[in-house]
């Protein structure tokens, strides 16, 4: 299989990044760095991740916004143009084919970003020109985030949350959204090409630590983020993931509305997405089991050790009738440990943690 390539992969190399195969593209997992201290970078300060492999697929014209609408499950009224939605691509049985942002440009322009592996069928599902080899994404994260980005293009770095604005960058016309994924302020750039190595190289001297997808796993489930192919995917519909302010039920009809009526008029999900917090270092992983009494009654979709809180945590579906300040056990591959049930996010449990602006 031949991998696809960031147009920041050089950059990565000079760096010393570790690369790793992700949805089928070669990706920096890290950094010599580590980790763990690129993500403590994160929480403390401002790191940098490369997201160019997202999908970017371009909707404009006349219709643009019926179409988006019949086909994605938030209600795009509820917001306008140069603002940014989470919305889910549903299946017609409910289940989340995809998650993703649309970035409303202008009236008759959309960016649809989906995750590296879905963007064929996101084109399947609302047509649109695929554009994600046109530019590179650069996510700036972190409470020091704003401050890097606006030494480098002062204008992205006062975009509000969930806004879209365009700015400048030298000669180069670039988007900017207040989005991100780790439960941190920040923004996300989209740079042409030919502007996107000086970017990166621009932001890393104001300050940014480089920081990558293994970071950007662990900062997003401190902040109870669910990931596609782990919390949501075709078996699983946004009300059992806790997501229902993701569906649009005041628009006349999108796919999978139908579905979920069903599920909502049935009294809701007979399961749902819960947080897990251990006492021990060791990190659950995805299938551990969650037992109850020493029964198996749901299962972790995704674990790993919390930097910040210094403990394991997870996010796992259990029966609706279990839910925060219960008691269970995972199942640490043959070695059941105590866990107590939260509501995400987890970073917000740290007692010294400061608030999120």
């Amino acid at each position: 299989m031949n991998l696809r390539h960031s147009p920041l992969q050089a950059e990565h190399e000079a760096l010393r990044a570790k690369l790793v195969d992700f949805g089928g593209w070669e990706m920096p997992l890290s950094y010599p760095s580590g980790t763990v201290a690129e993500h403590l970078a994160c929480r403390n300060a401002a790191a940098a991740f490369d997201v160019s492999h997202l999908g970017t697929v371009r909707v404009e014209g006349p219709g643009s916004l019926d179409l988006l609408q019949s086909a994605l499950s938030n209600d795009l009224e509820k917001i306008g143009p140069q603002r940014a939605q989470y919305t889910h691509l549903l299946s017609e049985a409910g289940g989340v084919l995809d998650d993703l942002i649309v970035w409303w440009v202008d009236e008759e322009r959309f960016e649809v970003m989906p995750n590296a592996s879905n963007t064929s069928r996101v084109i399947e599902a609302m047509s649109g020109r695929d554009v994600t080899a046109e530019r590179a994404v650069v996510a700036v994260q972190g409470p020091a985030a704003r401050q890097v980005v606006a030494a480098v293009a002062p204008e992205a770095a006062q975009v509000g949350r969930f806004r879209v604005a365009a700015f400048e960058y030298g000669s180069s016309r670039c988007l900017v959204a207040g989005t991100g994924y780790t439960g941190e302020d920040g923004v996300e750039c989209s740079v042409p090409l030919e502007a996107a190595a000086s970017f990166w190289r621009a932001l890393l001297e104001a300050g940014a630590t480089p920081a990558g997808l293994g970071a950007r796993d662990t900062l997003r489930l401190e902040a109870g983020l669910p990931l596609h192919g782990h919390e949501l995917g075709p078996e699983i519909n946004p009300l059992e993931a806790g997501l229902s302010w993701v569906v649009g039920w005041k628009k006349a009809k999108f796919r999978g509305k139908e579905a979920l009526e069903q599920v909502r008029a049935a009294g809701g999900p007979a399961r749902h997405l819960v947080g897990l917090v251990t006492a021990q270092r060791r990190p659950p992983r995805q299938h551990d089991q969650v037992l109850s009494r020493g029964e198996a009654v749901g299962e972790v979709t995704s674990g790993n050790f919390s930097p910040l809180l210094q403990r394991g945590i997870a996010l796992a579906f259990v029966p609706s009738g279990i839910g925060p300040g219960d008691s269970v056990e995972i199942d640490l591959r043959g070695r059941p440990a105590a866990a107590e049930v939260v509501k995400p996010p987890f970073h917000t449990l740290d007692p010294n943690r400061r608030a999120r602006p």
